[in-house]
C-alpha cells in the first residue's frame, strides 16, 4: 500500500460557509466581537500568524446572529483588506525612504535617497547621490539613521561623501 501524504494548506478547497470562507488565499472568519455584544470578521492572508483586518460585522435579521457571507461581501472584504495592506506598505516606506532634490552652483539637478534599514542590530541609513538628468550615481554611503536630510547635509554629501 502507498502511503498519502495529507494535503498542504495550498491544497486546500474553497470552503464558502456562513461564518467561514477560504478562498483565493484568504480565510474569512465571523467571530463574536470581543469589545461589544456584536460579531467581527477577520481576515487572514494563508500562512499568516495574524489577520490582516478586524472589522465590525453586521448582524443578521435576528439581531442575535451574524449575517451570513456571501460571495459579494467575500469580494468587498478582500478589496478592503487589500487597500488597506496598500495603504499600510505606502506608509512604511514614506517613513524608512526620504528623498530631496537641489540644483548645484553649476545648475546640475542631484537627487538625494535616504533609506532606513529596518534592522534592530544595526541601525542604520543609505544615502545616494543621483544625477536627475541621466539618474546615474555619483556618490553613495552609509549613515544613521537619524541623519537630518537638508540641502546642506545634501550637499556636504555630494562634495565630500561624509553624511
Amino acid at each position: 500500500m502507498q502511503d498519502v501524504a495529507p494535503p498542504a494548506e495550498d491544497d486546500e478547497e474553497d470552503i464558502s460557509d456562513p461564518r467561514l470562507w477560504k478562498k483565493d488565499g484568504w480565510i474569512v472568519r465571523v467571530i463574536k466581537n470581543e469589545d461589544d455584544e456584536g460579531w467581527a470578521v477577520e481576515m487572514t492572508r494563508k500562512g499568516d500568524a495574524e489577520p490582516a483586518l478586524v472589522t465590525p460585522w453586521t448582524m443578521g435579521r435576528d439581531k442575535k446572529n451574524p449575517k451570513p457571507l456571501d460571495h459579494g461581501a467575500f469580494a468587498t472584504l478582500v478589496k478592503t483588506t487589500n487597500d488597506v495592506l496598500a495603504r499600510h506598505q505606502h506608509a512604511l516606506r514614506a517613513k524608512l525612504h526620504r528623498s530631496f532634490s537641489y540644483a548645484t552652483d553649476e545648475g546640475q539637478r542631484i537627487r538625494i535617497d535616504l533609506d532606513i534599514a529596518q534592522d534592530d542590530d544595526d541601525p542604520h541609513a543609505i544615502l545616494a547621490a543621483f544625477d536627475e538628468r541621466t539618474d546615474e550615481l555619483i556618490r553613495t554611503g552609509r549613515t544613521m539613521p537619524n541623519f537630518k536630510l537638508t540641502a546642506t547635509t545634501a550637499a556636504r554629501f555630494v562634495r565630500t561623501g561624509e553624511a
